[in-house]
C-alpha cells in the first residue's frame, strides 16, 4: 500500500526570521560513526566526516512548538483522523485521531510485546501527551513529543531550518570522545551520577525515577556537552533526515575513503522486511530516551539507532532543528 499522504498545515507554512541566537555551531570534523559492540543495526563502526553545522541547544520544546502552532495554524499528523485510502482494510471504526502512548503494566510481561506498554489513545496529541484531560501545563521546557515526521519537517521549514543527517546527530552526540559507549565516557552513571534522562529499575513496570524524571524532563536539566549542546542522549528520540537501513551502508573503519556528509540509503530500502503488506517507510531516530533502560532498550548511547515509521507518532519522540548556512 502506499506511504500516507503528508498532512501539512492547513495554510502556507511561512519561514520566519532567520534566528541563531537558540543554536550552537559545531566544528566539522571527523569521526568514528556507529559500533561494532551493541546492536546489530549499528554496525559496522566506520569513519565519516561532517562538515561545520549550526544545532538547536535542545530539543524543540513545548513552548516554541505552541509559537510556531500560534503563528501558522498547524495541525499535527495526531490531531488529523487517517484518511481510510491510506489503510486499505482498516475497520472505520478504528480510524480516529491519536497517538501512541507509554502506559507501564501493573507487573513483568513479556518483552517481546511492546503492546504490553504502548496503547494508541484518541485524543493523545502534542497538547495532550498522556491522552484526554492531561495537559502541557508547566511543561513550557520540557521537549515537544507526539511529533510526527512531517510536523518536525514543518517546523523546521518555518524556523528557516532543517533536521539533523544521521551523521550530524551523532557527530554532535559524540561530544569528541571517539570510541566510548557513552556521550561523557565508559560509564553511564559515573560515580553515581546521572547524565541523562534515562530508566532506572526493571523496565516496563519498575520505574525507580533515580534521576528525578518519571516521564520527560526540562530539556536543561542534566549537564550539556563540550559544545554546549543539551539532551542529545535521553528524554526523548529524535527525527533525522535519513530513511533507515537495518545495518550502516559504509565500509569497515578501515576503508581507504571516508565519507564526506553521508547520507542513508533511498526510500524503497526503509520499508520493514518483516511486514511486506505495510509500505510504510522509515526514518532514523537517535539519542534513545526517558524509556531505555539496561534491561531492555540500551540505546542511550551515540551509536545507537532505531526505525521509526513516518506515520506513527508517540510519546517518547522528539526533534531539533539544524542549519548548513
Amino acid at each position: 500500500m502506499p506511504p500516507p499522504s503528508d498532512k501539512m498545515a492547513r495554510s502556507p507554512i511561512v519561514p520566519r526570521w532567520k534566528d541563531r541566537s537558540d543554536m550552537v555551531f559545531v566544528p566539522g570534523g571527523t569521526f568514528l560513526m556507529g559500533s561494532d559492540r551493541h546492536y546489530a543495526e549499528e554496525a559496522p563502526a566506520h569513519r565519516v566526516a561532517v562538515d561545520g553545522f549550526w544545532m538547536d541547544r535542545t530539543p524543540v520544546t513545548n513552548r516554541q512548538f505552541r509559537e510556531f502552532v500560534a503563528v501558522t495554524g498547524y495541525i499535527t499528523f495526531a490531531e488529523i483522523p487517517p484518511d481510510p485510502k491510506d489503510y486499505p482494510g482498516a475497520l472505520p471504526h478504528m480510524l480516529y485521531a491519536g497517538s501512541l502512548v507509554f502506559q507501564p503494566p501493573s507487573g513483568p510481561v513479556d518483552l517481546r510485546d511492546w503492546s504490553q506498554w504502548w496503547t494508541y489513545l484518541k485524543g493523545a496529541d502534542w497538547r495532550h501527551p498522556c491522552g484526554p484531560g492531561t495537559t502541557i501545563d508547566g511543561l513550557d521546557e520540557h521537549p515537544v513529543v507526539h511529533v510526527s515526521f512531517t510536523d518536525a519537517l514543518a517546523y523546521a521549514k518555518w524556523a528557516d531550518k532543517d533536521l539533523p543527517t544521521e551523521a550530524e546527530y551523532e557527530y554532535a552526540a559524540r561530544n569528541q570522545l571517539d570510541g566510548t559507549d557513552y556521550a561523557w565516557g565508559d560509564a553511564l552513571a559515573p560515580n553515581g551520577r546521572h547524565m541523562a534522562n534515562t530508566w532506572q529499575g526493571t523496565f516496563p513496570h519498575e520505574n525507580l525515577a533515580e534521576d528525578g524524571y518519571a516521564r520527560t524532563s526540562p530539556v536543561t536539566a542534566f549537564p550539556e556537552n563540550r559544545y554546549g549542546l543539551f539532551d542529545l542522549i535521553g528524554n526523548v528520540w529524535e527525527w533525522t533526515t535519513d530513511w533507515y537501513a537495518s545495518r550502516h551502508q559504509a565500509k569497515s573503519s578501515q576503508a581507504c575513503c571516508t565519507p564526506v556528509n553521508p547520507r542513508g540509503p533511498r526510500v524503497e530500502e526503509s520499508y520493514d522486511p518483516r511486514m511486506p503488506q505495510i509500505r510504510i517507510p522509515r526514518k532514523v531516530v537517535k539519542g534513545g530516551s526517558h524509556l531505555c533502560a539496561p534491561n531492555y532498550c540500551r540505546r542511550y548511547r551515540p551509536a545507537a539507532r532505531h526505525a521509526h515509521p513516518i506515520d506513527t507518532s508517540m510519546s517518547h519522540i522528539g526533534f531539533r532543528c539544524v542549519a548548513r548556512s
